[in-house]
């Protein structure tokens, strides 16, 4: 199946029903009053993220999707029947956002997460609702809402714990053949590869994470380029970015250096954030490069690239270094997963404890005023009585 990656769709509510305006009418029922029914509710579109789809190839043939529209009311205070909803199915990553406006509607970055399109217009009222003392036969009915009408932009960016990094040709596509079960197309002759692919890389029974490979940058993708920045949104939810660099590159008069930082260059070119994520280095195809050269060949790259967080030296052809670096990515990973969940954790807790604070501030007023207005009216009380019974006694006293 090919891979699809953007989509643009328009998604229609259905209107809401008429109300209606009637009478009833029935035999020895003289003047029987209004019985106009409410018009029924108009569907509403819903997008659904679901894990077992991996492209928007759907949305990009089919472009409008049309809720139901709601149903006229009926006389005998009949009520029309509501539109049916309609659910888009969507790979889990996809991000939605306003065509016209640019707002994000929603980001289905978890399984079976619901997001709200577009909401159905509301029915209209039937002359039921309008009876009263003085109008006993009203003529007066509403008619339904318009649904909601919008243009959207479908954008998937898939969920990868690790993204890939590299010029064409730097053994990106050979590399997660080494670590994972994926099997793009390698060969022994320079290509590209076209679409992103994902791999599981599985470090124990129990320890895994997501690789993914994205075609190769070239200087100048930021003007269009090549295959241009249209894969790089594929890395935004990664937790780090692993940069493959090739040692031993097939053009003779190619500079490795030069290479590797055109592709930092055009990294903060697409997005600050994603530049500022951490970045690894793997100097790739150390196979080529005779034995005795390799130390001084790696010493050299880095003096010349500059600080990097960490660097690996591998060949991805033979696997040598590989199982080192995905540990080393697994041991990231894993600790950048727990800081992640400590901080959804201290979220959670702080919000319900602001619910559980706010429940309780709106609970104790209504008890405790009451309360206090209570016992201080108890003690106006006592106070009153108190000073009655010593004016009584006390004039006794002063007659005695």
């Amino acid at each position: 199946m090919k891979f699809f990656d953007e989509a643009r769709i328009e998604v229609i509510a259905g209107d809401g029903g008429n109300g209606i305006a009637s009478f009833r009418r029935e035999k020895f029922v003289p003047r029987g009053g209004p019985d106009g029914g409410d018009g029924g509710r108009g569907g509403s579109v819903y997008a659904v993220a679901d894990r077992n789809l991996n492209t928007l190839i759907d949305f990009r043939y089919t472009r409008i999707h049309r809720a139901q529209r709601g149903e006229n009311g009926g006389n005998k205070d009949c009520y029309g029947k509501g539109g049916e909803d309609i659910v888009l199915r969507m790979p889990v990553g996809t991000v939605i956002t306003d065509q016209e406006t640019g707002d994000l509607i929603a980001d289905l970055d978890e399984d079976g997460k619901r997001a709200l399109l577009a909401r159905g217009g509301k029915g209209g009222l039937g002359n039921i609702h309008f009876k009263s003392s003085v109008n006993r036969a009203p003529r007066k009915r509403t008619m339904g809402e318009e649904g909601e009408r919008r243009a959207l932009r479908l954008e998937l960016k898939v969920l990868a714990d690790v993204g890939l990094l590299g010029m064409p040709n730097a053994g990106k596509s050979t590399f997660i053949r080494a670590v994972s079960a994926a099997r793009p197309k390698v060969a022994d002759y320079p290509f590209t590869t076209l679409a992103p692919n994902l791999g599981v890389v599985r470090t124990s029974e129990a320890r895994s994470f997501v690789i993914a490979d994205i075609p190769g940058l070239i200087e100048g993708a930021a003007e269009g380029a090549g295959l241009g920045h249209q894969f790089l949104r594929h890395l935004a939810r990664t937790q780090v970015l692993l940069h493959l660099v090739d040692l031993a590159p097939f053009d003779p008069e190619a500079d490795p250096v030069r290479d590797a930082l055109a592709i930092v260059d055009e990294l903060r070119k697409y997005d600050e954030e994603l530049y500022n994520k951490p970045r690894w280095l793997a100097l790739n195809k150390l196979d080529l490069i005779p034995e005795d050269e390799r130390a001084q060949r790696v010493a050299d790259f880095l003096a010349a690239y500059g600080p990097v967080d960490r660097h690996f030296e591998i060949s991805a052809l033979k696997g040598d270094g590989c199982q080192a670096l995905i540990h080393a990515l697994q041991d990231f990973i894993d600790a950048e997963r727990e800081r992640i969940e400590a901080e959804r954790a201290a979220r959670r807790a702080a919000h319900e404890a602001a619910q559980a604070a706010l429940l309780a501030e709106r609970a104790r007023p209504l008890g405790d005023e009451e309360g206090d207005e209570e016992d201080e009216s108890l003690d106006e009380d006592d106070a009153d009585l108190e000073d009655d019974a010593d004016d009584t006694y006390g004039g006794q006293r002063s007659r005695d």
